[in-house]
C-alpha cells in the first residue's frame, strides 16, 4: 500500500516533522549514515523500483473473466486467488517487518524484486492454478516487503531538505503503482497478443530494470544481525483508544479495494457483458489513482476533518455501488470507484499517521504493523465471503451484502471523530 500512511508504516520510526512533512527517527539500535546523501537520481531509482514492484500485485485483476474462462472457476475461485495475496502480505509483515534494519534497506528490496520475478514467471507459465496461487503468494510476499522497507528507502534517497517531495514521491509510487499495473495489463492484454502471458512478461522486464536500478540506491543503515527478530504485532497503551478509532476506517477502505479489486471485474463481465481487460483495468485503476492522489492533496488537513469526510464518502460511495448493481450502470459504477477510493486513501492516510504520532519510538512499527494487519484481513475475508456468498445469492447481490455491511462499519466509525485532532 503511500506517503504518511506507508511512510510511518515503514520499518523505521517515523512522525510528522514540525514543518508537516513526515521525518524518519532511525530507531537507536540501527545504526545509520549521513555520509551519503540522497539525490534527485536515487530518489528516481527507489521510486521507479517501488512502483514496479506494486504493480506486479495488481496485474490479474482485469484478466480474471480470462482466468475464468481458461480454467473454467467461479467467482469463489477469483475470490480466493485475489485474497491469498493479502495472507502473503500478512505473513511477509510479521516475517520480515523488522529485518531492513538487521540487513540493510537495498538487500531487502531486491528480495522483494527477486520475489515478483519468480511471481511474474509463475503466472506466464499459468498451465494450472497451482501456480497461479503460488505466483499470488509470492506476490503478497513482495509487497509485504516494500510496505515494511520501500517508502522509508524513497525518504531516505530525497535530497536534503526534500521530504515533502519525497512523501509525494512515495504515494505515487505505492498507490500509483497498484493502480498502473491494473491499466498496464488491461491495455497490454486488450492491444497485444497473449492477454495471459503478454502483461507478466512486461512486468518481469521492467522488473529486471528495477534490479539494475537497485544499484543507484543509497542504503543508509548498517546491518546488525541483533536486530533480526519477527515483527510480531501489537498495540502499545498509550495509542490503544486511537488504534480503536482508526480501525474502522482501515477496515472499510480495504474492504473497498478488496471488493472492487475481486468482484467489480466478474461484474462488469457477467452484468455488464464489459469483457475488455482495457475497460476493467480503468475502472478499477481510478479507485486506486483517486486514494493516491486524495492522499497528496488532502494530506495537510485537519485528521478530524479527513476522517469525517472519508467515512460520508465511503457511505455514499457504497450507496452508489448498490445502485450500479441495480440498474446495471457502468457510469454510476465508475463514480463509485473514484469516491471509494479517495475515501480509502484518506481514512487509511489518517488513522496510520495519528496511530504513529500517538505510539513512543521504539514500538512504532509494532503498531503500525498492527494496522496493516487489519487491513489486509480486511481486504481478503469479506472479499472471499462475497465470493461463497455468490454461489446462493447471486454476485450482485452478495456484494449489496458487504456493501451495505461496509457503509454500517464507516457509520460506526464516526463515534471515534472525537479522538483525531481538529486542527491541521
Amino acid at each position: 500500500m503511500p506517503e504518511r500512511k506507508a511512510t510511518e508504516a515503514s520499518g523505521t520510526n517515523e512522525a510528522p516533522g514540525t514543518d508537516g512533512a513526515p521525518r524518519i527517527d532511525q530507531a537507536p539500535a540501527a545504526e545509520s549514515t549521513a555520509r551519503t546523501p540522497g539525490t534527485g537520481l536515487s530518489l528516481a531509482a527507489s521510486a521507479y523500483v517501488f512502483a514496479v514492484v506494486m504493480m506486479g500485485t495488481t496485474l490479474p485483476t482485469p484478466l480474471y473473466p480470462q482466468y475464468e474462462v481458461e480454467f473454467g472457476f467461479g467467482n469463489t475461485q477469483t475470490t480466493v486467488l485475489f485474497a491469498i495475496y493479502a495472507g502473503g502480505v500478512i505473513a511477509s509483515l510479521v516475517l520480515f517487518g523488522s529485518f531492513s534494519e538487521a540487513l540493510g534497506r537495498r538487500p531487502m528490496l531486491a528480495a522483494g524484486v527477486i520475489l515478483s520475478i519468480a511471481s511474474a514467471v509463475m503466472f506466464m507459465v499459468g498451465t494450472n492454478m497451482g501456480l497461479l496461487y503460488a505466483g499470488r503468494i509470492l506476490s503478497g510476499l513482495a509487497a509485504g516487503i516494500f510496505t515494511a522497507t520501500g517508502t522509508v528507502s524513497v525518504m531516505e534517497n530525497a535530497p536534503p531538505g526534500r521530504n515533502r517531495l519525497a512523501a509525494s514521491v512515495a504515494t505515487a509510487a505505492n498507490m500509483g503503482g497498484l493502480g498502473l499495473g491494473i491499466l498496464m495489463s488491461g491495455l497490454v492484454a486488450h492491444f497485444l497478443p497473449g492477454p495471459l502471458f503478454t502483461p507478466f512478461l512486461v512486468n518481469a522486464i521492467m522488473l529486471v530494470i528495477a534490479g539494475f536500478a537497485l544499484l543507484i540506491v543509497r542504503d543508509r543503515v548498517r546491518p546488525n544481525s541483533g536486530l533480526l527478530r519477527l515483527q510480531l504485532p501489537g498495540v502499545p497503551p498509550t495509542s490503544r483508544r486511537i488504534f480503536l478509532a482508526a480501525a474502522p476506517g482501515a477496515i472499510t477502505g480495504f474492504t473497498v479495494c478488496g471488493l472492487y479489486s475481486a468482484i467489480a471485474p466478474n461484474f462488469m463481465g457477467q452484468t455488464l457483458h464489459i469483457e475488455s481487460p482495457a475497460v476493467i483495468g480503468t475502472v478499477v485503476f481510478l479507485l486506486f489513482g483517486s486514494s493516491a492522489a486524495g492522499q497528496m492533496i488532502c494530506r495537510n488537513l485537519a485528521d478530524r476533518a479527513l476522517i469525517l469526510f472519508g467515512s460520508i464518502a465511503i457511505i455514499v460511495s457504497m450507496a452508489a455501488l448498490i445502485l450500479a448493481l441495480e440498474v446495471s450502470s457502468l457510469g454510476i459504477l465508475i463514480a463509485s470507484s473514484v469516491l471509494a477510493g479517495l475515501a480509502q486513501g484518506l481514512l487509511f492516510m489518517t488513522g496510520m499517521r495519528a496511530i504513529a504520532a500517538a505510539t513512543e519510538p521504539q514500538r512504532r512499527t509494532e503498531a503500525t504493523t498492527s494496522y496493516f494487519v487489519v487491513a489486509y484481513f480486511a481486504m481478503s475475508l469479506p472479499a472471499i465471503g462475497a465470493g461463497l456468498l455468490a454461489a446462493s445469492a447471486g454476485l450482485a447481490g452478495s456484494t449489496t451484502i458487504f456493501a451495505i455491511g461496509v457503509a454500517a462499519v464507516s457509520a460506526l466509525g464516526l463515534l471515534g471523530l472525537r479522538r483525531f485532532g481538529a486542527r491541521a
